[in-house]
């Protein structure tokens, strides 16, 4: 096999215009130091999601967990859905927006837990550079959304609460719908941007991430790219879809205790205090294990603690929000009994 001298002068001049020593053993190209560099950063079609599997012991265990707690989840996010879809009493804002809730928590984790449940069972832990950067696209896009959701509606519980009297006029359904359409748009722009910066970067060598799905701070560390813009743009966008919502949820539950605490009947405090206490949880969940994660330099990440509050905020926070939403609401409640045709618990 013969290179041409064409070739030969481009390879030169990527190893800094050095002659290039180059022999040829059965195929094999034996290159400079610099030009195996170079050719170590071609694109990579094949990532290893390693996960879990440095304990194969627990691997039966883990499955059945991880299995339980999804199936927990779309099970118990489906029947909010059906059961605010067929009740004429909950078609209210309130509900209109868990029901969003409920759908994009559906969706969230099975954006992860089904290709990690395949991949515990058949021990195959690669996953395809595109099939990657769709995953990273679709929990990133997702976790904004939750992210405005939590705020739109800790705003709606503000208005109930403060504003009474205008809440008819102010949670008007064409706004109900602006306020959902609007964190829909945002957050796919928000996290289409990232995954095509992500997309232009190439890998280095090793394609191990140490993580059981396709997050972003594990995925920087493989790259041979300069990431600065990158970087600043993730914590911009942090800081526009993570640290605003939650001023406004912060905010608006500020005003509702400085609102229920001059409310006379101990009744009407307990009340609203349990219904607004099932959102204040969810967000404390939520935000906390994000935090956690994200909002920290990316020298200083540790895979083990991202993996363990990830499996919080992709597989505990969306199950345990069917039963925070679901059994510490009576409405709810009833609407579900109702759902399966048990109408004597309406009654009561």
């Amino acid at each position: 096999m013969n290179l041409r001298p064409e070739t030969i002068k481009v390879l030169e001049e990527n190893v800094g215009g050095k002659p290039l020593d180059i022999s040829l053993h059965d195929d094999f190209l034996d290159l400079t130091p610099k030009a195996k560099e170079i050719r170590n950063r071609t694109s990579v079609s094949d990532f290893l999601l390693l996960g879990f599997s440095e304990h194969p012991e627990q691997q039966p265990l883990l499955f059945g967990l991880f299995l339980g707690m999804y199936l927990v989840t779309v099970l118990g996010n489906l029947l909010i859905i059906l059961a605010i879809g067929s009740d004429q009493h909950l078609h209210t804002p309130m509900y209109f927006f868990l029901a969003n809730l409920s759908f994009v928590d559906t969706c969230f984790s099975s954006t992860i837990v089904p290709k990690l449940l395949v991949n515990i069972h058949t021990q195959d832990h690669t996953i395809s550079h595109t099939g990657c950067l769709v995953q990273m696209y679709l929990f990133m896009a997702l976790t904004l959304l939750d992210d405005f959701l939590l705020a739109v509606m800790a705003y709606d519980r503000y208005v109930a609460i403060c504003l009474p009297l205008h809440y008819t006029m102010i949670m008007c359904p064409q706004r109900c719908l602006q306020l959902v359409a609007a964190p829909w748009l945002c957050s796919q722009l928000l996290a289409f941007s990232l995954t095509l910066l992500m997309s232009q970067f190439s890998f280095c060598a090793s394609h191990s991430i140490p993580h059981f799905f396709c997050d972003l701070l594990p995925l920087l560390k493989l790259t041979c790219s300069d990431t600065h813009v990158f970087l600043i743009m993730m914590f911009a966008e942090a800081a526009l879809s993570g640290v605003v919502p939650l001023i406004c949820v912060l905010v608006s539950y500020a005003h509702i205790i400085h609102t229920i605490l001059r409310v006379p009947s101990a009744g009407g405090k307990h009340k609203v205090f349990s219904t607004c206490g099932s959102h204040l949880s969810v967000v404390t969940l939520f935000y906390g294990t994000l935090f956690i994660v994200y909002f920290q330099p990316s020298s200083s990440y540790s895979a083990d603690t991202g993996m363990v509050a990830s499996v919080m905020y992709t597989m505990v926070t969306p199950m345990l929000n069917s039963f925070i939403y679901s059994l510490r609401n009576r409405d709810m409640k009833g609407a579900l009994w109702r759902l399966f045709g048990w109408r004597k618990y309406s009654t009561q």
